[in-house]
């Protein structure tokens, strides 16, 4: 790609993200991105076939990778033997978090993208997706707890759903309300120790 178009590319992506910042994905005028990207609406099809595909080269390596690390975190924990697995609780999804932050403050753009304009894409469930993946593995430690005796409450997933949904709605808050890194680091930090104490006391650890 020549130096115009790098900086054509450059344009439309900038017009792009002011434009869905502003108006959401749905209320995003694609007549506007191309005016202010300084370029035709034929030009713009060279580089993206449409809005979405525009939104998804916005946010989407960014949403990969952070899912792709959160994942990783949930399968390193069960990947633990059963017997060392109520030690770890909360130590490999905390450090999994404070990445999150990192990434998120390195990405914030994306991330305000995601969680407050792409109502409409493939994105608009970025959030519960991540909590149906700490449900399953919340639901998976409680059965390893149980086949090693501990006297687990019954926990139905309906339950685990609505925990950690308050969880991830929280943590995400951090974006949604613009927060200063060291603020949200701590707020976090708070966050994190009050859910890990209730799961302990759910589970009876």
């Amino acid at each position: 790609m020549g130096e115009n178009e790098t900086v054509t590319k450059k344009n439309i992506l900038e017009a792009g993200k002011n434009e869905f910042l502003e108006k959401g994905f749905r209320g995003a005028s694609l007549r506007n991105i191309v005016k202010n990207a300084g370029v035709t609406t034929g030009a713009f099809y060279g580089y993206y076939k449409s809005k979405e595909e525009l939104f998804d080269a916005l946010v989407g390596e960014p949403a990969e990778k952070f899912m792709e690390k959160f994942v990783e975190a949930q399968n390193t924990f069960a990947e633990l033997p059963p017997e060392v697995q109520p030690d770890h609780m909360g130590k490999i999804s905390g450090d999994c978090i404070d990445w999150m932050i990192d990434y998120i403050y390195d990405n914030k753009d994306a991330f305000k993208l995601i969680l407050c304009c792409s109502a409409g894409t493939k994105y608009e469930n970025f959030v519960h997706d991540i909590v149906e993946i700490e449900v399953e593995a919340t639901y998976d430690f409680i059965k390893v707890l149980k086949s090693m005796g501990h006297k687990v409450r019954n926990i139905d997933p309906q339950l685990i759903h609505i925990i950690a949904s308050g969880m991830f709605s929280g943590f995400f808050e951090i974006v949604i309300h613009d927060m200063e890194y060291d603020r949200a680091v701590e707020y976090v930090r708070i966050l994190k120790d009050f859910h890990t104490s209730g799961w302990k006391e759910i589970m009876e650890l």
